[in-house]
């Protein structure tokens, strides 16, 4: 990365003390040294470098800042026991060549988690550890992550708790104590709506963490919350993906959906239907492309009658609308941090829609993305940068192409 991250290297008006008492030991957050305005200083030139490179013609870099704290609506922490009591923490990588396997560092704060998340966790914990036989001594489980995700204004609350496991199912009386642990953390925490356990298998060094699928187990109430974004209502499975910033996501949508409309729109890596809702109001059809569950079944419940959501990946889905001649008005996309690659931007291209936006998670593989697209006809007509993860080296972009 080009942000500065050695004290040497940062000027005397631009150092910051880190607001986590964590920092340094944890291995996120890197960029807590720096004052807010010296970290969006610095991700917008490197930004900008990474994108000059290309030779492209760009307009000039629109940054949208975020308050500094306390933005995160979900958290996922590994959870190990630590002198008999269960604690929350993250994975640091290992310091010795001899040993790869990641430490675990116990935290007691995570200032950039909504307030209401970190009161969760500490609730959580309390509930079991006053159960050590059965969460923390039983042979044939162990609990190793919990994922806690809440609205944008902290009404509603749900978690994931995940358990390790070699068992082809779990026994039925974990299912009745989760029941009871619930209902009981729901007295010290109103906010809660739902919950879920779900299982992963036992540790190995052959197998990646990252590839690990979990099967879902007991649940207990709502399975998904309402998440409020200006005036539509996004319904959002426990386990989905959304976009994390609770203080951005309104200007997000806004800048994607709010100066469009025709006929058709393409949604394309679509998720819970972020950018399909807002656009089902300027455009008489929307089609919405995912193909990940939870994600894709919410999408295909969404009540709207010019909204048709496809299960599919985006290329599969772009392979048949090439030979249908589907010619949309707007392409919107928002591809993982692999990027669209160069199989999408070519059917794009051959689509060839007049507006195109493509959101992007992925400063590394933009570049390659965007030459591939400006060699069909595109152009840059718009540059933003959302700090959706203030503190860290992500960079989020935007992009307005047109033809």
């Amino acid at each position: 990365m080009l942000i500065p991250l050695s004290p040497t290297n940062i000027e005397s008006q631009d150092r910051a003390n880190p607001a986590c008492a964590h920092f340094g030991s944890c291995g996120g957050c890197q960029l807590q040294r720096l004052t807010y305005s010296a970290q969006l200083a610095g991700k917008s030139a490197q930004l900008r470098a990474l994108l000059d490179a290309t030779g492209l013609a760009l307009p000039e870099l629109q940054p949208h800042p975020s308050p500094p704290l306390a933005y995160r609506n979900r958290i996922r922490l590994t959870l190990a026991e630590v002198a008999g009591q269960l604690r929350a923490g993250y994975l640091r990588s290992s310091e010795s060549p001899d040993d790869p396997t990641p430490a675990f560092l116990p935290i007691d704060e995570c200032p950039i988690a909504a307030p209401l998340l970190w009161r969760a966790t500490e609730a959580l914990l309390a509930q079991i550890n006053a159960q050590p036989a059965l969460w923390l001594r039983n042979s044939q489980l162990t609990i190793d992550q919990m994922e806690i995700f809440t609205a944008a204004d902290e009404s509603s609350l749900q978690f994931t708790l995940y358990l390790r496991s070699g068992l082809k199912a779990l026994p039925k009386r974990l299912t009745a104590e989760f029941t009871t642990l619930c209902e009981s953390l729901r007295s010290a925490l109103p906010e809660l709506t739902g919950a879920g356990i779900a299982t992963l298998p036992t540790l190995s060094k052959e197998r990646s963490r990252r590839n690990e699928q979990p099967r879902p187990g007991p649940t207990w109430g709502k399975p998904g919350l309402h998440y409020r974004v200006g005036e539509i209502d996004y319904w959002v499975p426990r386990t989905a993906f959304f976009q994390v910033n609770r203080h951005l996501i309104p200007e997000l949508l806004s800048l994607v959906t709010a100066n469009c409309t025709g006929q058709l729109a393409f949604d394309l890596y679509a998720g819970v239907g972020l950018f399909s809702r807002a656009l089902a109001a300027r455009f008489a059809q929307v089609t919405a492309v995912e193909i990940a569950e939870p994600a894709a079944s919410a999408l295909a419940a969404t009540k709207l009658r010019n909204l048709h959501a496809v299960k599919a990946t985006t290329l599969d889905f772009l392979r048949v609308a090439v030979l249908d001649r589907d010619r949309p008005d707007l392409i919107v996309l928002d591809p993982p941090r692999t990027g669209a690659g160069p199989e999408v931007c070519g059917l794009l291209a051959r689509i060839a829609a007049p507006n195109l936006i493509y959101v992007s998670c992925s400063p590394q593989t933009l570049p390659a993305d965007l030459t591939t697209l400006a060699a069909s006809g595109y152009h840059i007509a718009e540059l933003h940068l959302f700090d959706l993860f203030p503190q860290t080296t992500h960079i989020e972009t935007v992009v307005v192409l047109t033809r």
